[in-house]
């Protein structure tokens, strides 16, 4: 089991569990350090660090992922040590909310359309008050009795390529990149190949010359011990994040979706190494 896990996600985006919740279950499962990474939200946080001040003896490291497109595809970046106070960086992650619950909306419309009949309240009961994402419409999809799981659902209906999909706005890998610098957040590219459990996740072609070019404009580091990868996938991509100078990060990128087989807390991590790299990088002496 790992002891580092670096990416997870709350109600505060697409994951079922409360941060506190979120924050007992990892220390349960004997974590020493986490990064709660919602997307495009911070919300959560404080509510994450007071849990785990109550329960002592878990480090956490305040972090954000942040989706942005490539031509055919998209890639997400996480940013690590975020300053959760600065006034620009929450001004632009209230309208990248906004985005996702007018794209969430049309993907309902378009549910509809297919015949697909999804309580648009039911959605919005899901997503808590946080940022809505497709997971909230593939869990009122399951609720409605139109697939088993929520994977299905984005295998049928809600993938990049699915007849219910609809696109938002979002930046490009280099306008993110100087958004978390900007931030003083340490820019790290997640899941950077295929994850078989997420099927909208396609490959991302050309990784080292994507990886080189993003390292010039401020990439810190790639996620390595991710999810669901195979050990040959861990094996490459360790050897990438060696070649290009790159921190290995990685977690388990759990949100409690109610897929089988989903990777759990602690399955998955970096070694704590990573942690301190990240710290290096941030220029900050704790958390």
């Amino acid at each position: 089991m790992a002891i580092v896990d670096l990416h997870l996600h709350t109600t505060y985006s697409d994951g079922r569990l409360k941060p506190a919740q979120l924050v007992r279950l990892c220390a349960d499962r004997g974590l020493e350090v986490i990064a709660v990474s919602d997307h495009d939200s911070t919300e959560g946080l404080d509510e994450v660090f007071e849990t785990a001040s109550e329960l002592g003896g878990l480090t956490v490291i305040p972090a954000i992922e942040l989706s942005t497109d490539i031509p055919g595809s998209e890639i997400h970046m996480l940013g690590y040590f975020v300053d959760r106070h600065d006034p620009e960086l929450q001004s632009a992650l209230t309208r990248f909310r906004d985005g996702r619950g007018h794209r969430a909306r049309r993907m309902v419309e378009r549910l509809a359309e297919l015949g697909v009949e999804v309580s648009w309240e039911r959605v919005k009961e899901l997503s808590g008050g946080g940022a809505i994402g497709r997971p909230h419409i593939a869990q009122a999809m399951v609720e409605a009795g139109h697939v088993r799981y929520p994977k299905d659902a984005f295998d049928r209906y809600l993938s990049r390529d699915g007849p219910a999909y609809a696109e938002r706005a979002k930046l490009t890998p280099r306008e993110a990149i100087a958004m978390l610098r900007a931030n003083g957040a340490v820019p790290v590219m997640a899941h950077p190949t295929y994850s078989a459990s997420k099927s909208d996740r396609d490959e991302v072609a050309q990784l080292r010359e994507i990886l080189t070019e993003l390292k010039e404009e401020g990439l810190a580091g790639m996620e390595v011990y991710y999810g669901d990868y195979s050990p040959d996938q861990v094996e490459y991509l360790a050897a990438l994040a060696r070649e290009l100078d790159l921190i290995a990060c990685g977690g388990s990128d759990y949100h409690a979706s109610g897929n089988p087989g989903e990777p759990e807390p602690g399955s998955v991590g970096p070694p704590l190494d990573a942690v301190d790299a990240l710290r290096a990088a941030s220029g900050r002496a704790a958390p």
